[in-house]
């Protein structure tokens, strides 16, 4: 079950990842990617039929909650500290002509 990496592939991720590689370097990434491959491929043998597909490793409810006003629109209250407001709005000044 030995997935072996060849030196075209090797030369071919350094290329796409921007990597200079040494030729001992190229050797240990060879390594490197022949044993995650291995790992995936032990994974493969796992019986999952049954197993439903996951989005979130923890359970996620009611990401659709109903919006509830909490404080209300007490304008007058928001408005008192305002330095200028004009028919019930604050007044910015101009940033732009």
């Amino acid at each position: 079950m030995a997935n072996i990496i060849s030196d075209e592939t090797i030369e071919y991720v350094g290329i796409l990842a921007k990597l200079e590689l040494s030729g001992e370097e190229k050797e240990q990434a060879k390594k490197d990617m022949g044993s995650m491959l291995d790992y995936i491929d032990k994974l493969n043998e796992l019986d999952t039929e049954g197993v439903e597909p996951m989005s979130h490793v923890f359970p996620v409810m009611n990401v659709f909650r109903e919006d509830v006003v909490v404080n209300g629109d007490d304008r007058e209250q928001m408005l008192a500290n305002a330095p200028l407001k004009k028919e019930g709005t604050y007044m910015v000044p101009k940033t732009f002509d």
